[in-house]
């Protein structure tokens, strides 16, 4: 394949940094110009086309790897661009923050985007939307349209977790008034995630004449699960897997109190990534019943939610 010099970002010293390369080479896959399959040119061939040293390069290189767009990544031969389909399978399962923005960034190349999401807040979601939104002001991505569906759990149910552990729980034995303190506190981090998320997004229709649609609905349940399906072609899931934690509480300028908690931790869930493969294959049965599942929740048991 024949290499040709491309204008990239240069970081303050002038030289080419190892993002600036990845994101080059990670625009060349999805334009096509890098095939599934098709060798890379060699580390010497790319460390001189891009004015750099080797090592760069391989940093770039395992990047483009561990975002499942490389495969056969070694220091003695060139890798090959992972095939679709097992690219994900390829690196194994990786925490929600590192898998999410990645995919989130294939699925906003295509022109009309469309994101189902279950799960506990919009952390995850609002930080990684960053990756694909950076794309489209930096002129890399052009989406048509953007359609975001989110499932959270109601403010108006006793959440299963965060919950106080030990001796966080009332004398009497009853730990109602801290699971309202924590309530209170993750509705309040629930409802600026959400609003934060969907500004971001909205604001691509006057930056970009992007048509947006944002919707949030309530869960009865607090969800055990995350899930993200992505242009109804790949399934993101991840498990809330309760840890101890502590976190200060406090409340009309009062000294912040340290309760000790059952909570878990969605940024750093490991993803497990389906895509889907040709008919009846596991991965296409699994991306069909998640989003058959996600769509009888979302037109039966949820109610508008209103984030305030």
């Amino acid at each position: 394949m024949a290499v040709t010099q491309e204008n990239v970002a240069v970081n303050g010293s002038g030289k080419r940094s190892p993002q600036d390369i990845a994101d080059t080479l990670r625009d060349r896959i999805r334009a096509g110009e890098l095939r599934a399959g098709e060798r890379l040119p060699t580390q010497a061939e790319l460390a001189e086309e891009f004015g750099v040293e080797r090592g760069a390069v391989r940093q770039a290189m395992k990047k483009l790897q561990s975002e499942g767009l490389l495969s056969n990544v070694s220091k003695g031969s060139p890798p090959r661009v992972a095939q679709a389909g097992t690219a994900a399978a390829s690196v194994g399962p990786q925490p929600s923050m590192v898998a999410l923005g990645p995919r989130l960034a294939d699925a906003f190349a295509q022109p009309h985007v469309t994101i189902d999401v279950v799960s506990y807040t919009a952390e995850t979601l609002m930080i990684a939307i960053g990756e694909p939104v950076r794309l489209i002001h930096e002129g890399r991505l052009h989406p048509q349209s953007i359609k975001v569906r989110i499932l959270l759990p109601s403010s108006d149910i006793k959440l299963a977790f965060p919950v106080p552990r030990g001796d966080d729980r009332d004398e009497a034995g009853d730990d109602e008034s801290n699971r309202d303190r924590l309530h209170r506190r993750w509705l309040a981090q629930r409802n600026a995630q959400g609003q934060v998320l969907r500004h971001n997004l909205r604001a691509l229709r006057s930056s970009h004449g992007i048509d947006v649609d944002v919707t949030f609905r309530a869960l009865p349940f607090t969800t055990p699960v995350k899930l993200y399906l992505l242009n109804g072609s790949e399934a993101l899931l991840a498990y809330y897997t309760l840890t101890a934690n502590s976190v200060e509480l406090g409340e009309n300028g009062s000294d912040p109190e340290v309760m000790d908690i059952w909570d878990a931790g969605g940024i750093k869930a490991p993803v497990f990534s389906f895509e889907r493969a040709g008919a009846g294959s596991r991965d296409t049965l699994f991306v069909d019943e998640s989003q058959k599942w996600f769509d009888a929740l979302w037109e039966t048991i949820t109610t508008d939610l209103t984030l305030s």
